[in-house]
């Protein structure tokens, strides 16, 4: 088979570094960041959110090949601000949405936990019977 070994997808070897930077000398203002070790997931947020500063002018990038574990980023900015501040801001606030989904995903997601492990063990009325509930109506699961 063709394809490297899984370890080789996500471990940096010595001396190789995470991204490297290329000035673009065909654009002004602009830059193509080599990453190692990522894939479209990455390579995909980071265009959108670099799309979304009004200073960005063009954003994108390409996986050269499926068997290799880099995408190429290409950023092109106003001549008040670098392709690097922007990548910057880009992750910052991309951490920022992240930590905002997961705090979310917690809050939604405990209160049906618990739910979950009570119909399991059987909770009882005053009454003595056993009360389940329809997780449906609960705006919960399935």
């Amino acid at each position: 088979m063709n394809a490297p070994p899984t370890f080789e997808s996500f471990i940096l070897f010595e001396g190789e570094k995470k991204i490297t930077i290329e000035k673009d000398t065909k654009v002004p203002n602009a830059v193509i960041f080599h990453v190692q070790k990522e894939d479209h997931t990455l390579g995909n947020m980071l265009r959108a959110q670099l799309l979304k500063d009004p200073k960005v002018l063009f954003a994108g990038y390409k996986v050269p090949h499926p068997l290799e574990n880099k995408f190429l980023l290409r950023v092109q900015t106003t001549s008040d601000y670098s392709p690097q501040e922007a990548l910057t801001s880009a992750v910052t606030d991309l951490i920022s949405e992240v930590s905002l989904l997961e705090e979310r995903f917690k809050h939604y997601v405990e209160p049906a936990r618990w739910l979950l492990e009570k119909n399991k063990k059987g909770l009882t009325d005053t009454v003595g019977r056993r009360v389940t509930y329809d997780m449906k109506i609960l705006g919960i699961g399935r």
